[in-house]
């Protein structure tokens, strides 16, 4: 299914639910939703975003999914029994992740904290470093496991699997998305 820019800008400001469920031992933390995903109704589902096929080569989901709309009721199950999770850093959308202003960042940060006491998953993982340096305030944080975690749960920072990240391929985030999901039980260590 495509877009229109006209069509894709009509979803600026949108948000979308967070994708939650029974289970959630690992809750992978985008940036903010882009356009697309706020236009489909499903977290990284634009074309050429890395995150489902890196979850997929790295075992942790089974298969891709169906990307025709909101997650389809199959396509849920398979995300909530794999213990997967995701959720945003900030929840509006924008056409790029640099649109948002580092108040934003920080205001999302403490909801994410509320978020992730609430939802108690075992493992954060945040996709995108400088965002969680801005949000967290955390200048010099590297990539990898983080010595602070979000809500008291160990947190990992992660590559993020946006098509604009060129420094990365499904490969190597599904090297960098194993580890915290081996860390959270989902993987063999």
């Amino acid at each position: 299914m495509g877009y229109s820019r006209a069509e894709l800008q009509s979803f600026r400001d949108a948000t979308i639910p967070d994708l939650t469920g029974p289970g959630l031992r690992l809750l992978f933390v985008g940036i903010n939703p882009g356009l697309w995903t706020a236009a489909t109704g499903t977290a990284f589902a634009r074309p050429g975003n890395r995150f489902w096929p890196a979850l997929v080569e790295a075992g942790i989901l089974p298969r891709l999914p169906a990307f025709t709309g909101p997650l389809d009721d199959a396509d849920r199950r398979m995300v909530f029994a794999a213990g997967v999770g995701v959720t945003n850093l900030v929840a509006r959308a924008t056409a790029r992740a640099d649109e948002l202003s580092r108040d934003e960042l920080r205001a999302g940060a403490a909801s994410l904290e509320t978020r992730v006491a609430a939802l108690a998953p075992r493992v954060v993982a945040v996709v995108g470093l400088t965002a969680y340096r801005q949000g967290f305030d955390r200048p010099r944080a590297v990539a990898g496991r983080q010595a602070e975690g979000i809500g008291g749960v160990m947190t990992w920072v992660l590559p993020n699997p946006s098509g604009l990240n060129a420094h990365d391929t499904v490969a190597t985030l599904a090297r960098a998305y194993a580890e915290p999901a081996r860390a959270a039980g989902l993987l063999p260590r």
